[in-house]
């Protein structure tokens, strides 16, 4: 069903109003959202049609291939697999059996083993599945906010997310307005009216409310689970944390990604500090065979806004700066 999807009422004048619609989603469930800005509040004094750099190409995606002058990136954001005993890697249920080739269909990619091939099962869709993108405003610097993105790769869900770097001049304010205080992460459930702070407590709803009821051990350890979502973001020095002058676009970007990929947070830390809202779909290992064919190549973008599509982590990061930074 077709529904129309509001951005809030933008409290600075980084883009002109415009007014689109979300397509409902087609039959390989790829999720559809155009942003509405609110007339009132937003002004044309930046306001600017984006477009892609000249000349621009998306590259070809190359599996596991580390862009030169990559890897230290790369590395660093690769520290939360240890930190985090790969929380966000694995969808809720997750499992695996080796079965022959002609079992899994041609066009589906899955890992071989002594001439089988490994078929990986999941719960995820024995749980409710919310009819509108969850909102959620954050920023990735936050050990917090890693504990919730965490849980929204486990439950496989579509989130539209409103970065909140600091400094940024957009949605900070408006978690101020909408809940009375600048805490992080904050969430809008559109499906059932419900609005909340704390991480662990949006953990344990999300766990009730669209999955079944279970919170992974390493979501539910306390300070331990505090601390260890920090140290997994150790080696980023704080990217992902601090506003960049940016240019709004119209309609969110669109991410397929998932929490436990350093390749994904590379794209995302860009995102953010961008302060660009983005629906992000979720592909941890085992969602859904519809949502399979950009996991091995995540992170994988559409842009609406210019009609780019592409893979490639680096890339997507220069795409990004070069047409949405001021």
């Amino acid at each position: 069903m077709a529904a129309a999807l509001r951005l809030p009422p933008l409290l600075s004048s980084r883009a002109a109003p415009t007014a689109t619609t979300r397509r409902s989603r087609t039959t390989s469930s790829t999720l559809r959202v155009a942003a509405q800005l609110d007339d009132t509040t937003a002004t044309t004094s930046t306001s600017s049609t984006p477009a892609p750099p000249a000349g621009f190409t998306p590259p070809v995606p190359k599996r596991f291939e580390v862009k030169p002058g990559q890897s230290s990136n790369i590395a660093g954001a690769a520290l939360a697999l240890p930190f985090r005993l790969g929380t966000g890697v694995f969808v809720l249920g997750y499992g695996v059996s080796l079965v022959d080739a002609d079992q899994i269909p041609p066009d589906q990619y899955a890992l071989e083993f002594q001439g089988r091939k490994v078929k990986e099962t999941s719960k995820v869709g024995q749980c409710p599945r919310p009819t509108k993108p969850i909102e959620i405003y954050e920023f990735e610097g936050c050990p917090f906010c890693r504990k919730v993105r965490e849980m929204v790769s486990v439950l496989d869900l579509d989130v539209l997310y409103y970065p909140c770097p600091k400094g940024g001049p957009t949605f900070r304010p408006k978690v101020k307005e909408m809940g009375g205080k600048q805490q992080f992460p904050y969430m809008v459930d559109p499906n059932t009216g419900v609005a909340m702070y704390e991480s662990d407590a949006i953990i344990t709803y999300l766990a009730k409310t669209y999955g079944d009821g279970s919170v992974p051990i390493m979501l539910k350890l306390g300070l331990l689970t505090t601390i260890t979502a920090g140290l997994a973001m150790s080696g980023r020095s704080g990217k992902g944390s601090s506003y960049s002058p940016a240019k709004l676009p119209a309609q969110p970007i669109e991410i397929w990604a998932y929490e436990g990929s350093p390749f994904c947070k590379i794209a995302r830390e860009t995102l953010v500090e961008l302060e660009l809202p983005h629906l992000l779909h979720s592909i941890a290992r085992a969602a859904p065979s519809d949502r399979i064919f950009s996991r091995n190549t995540a992170p994988y973008i559409e842009d609406p806004n210019t009609g780019v599509k592409m893979f490639e982590s680096a890339s997507i990061v220069e795409y990004l700066r070069a047409t949405y930074a001021a």
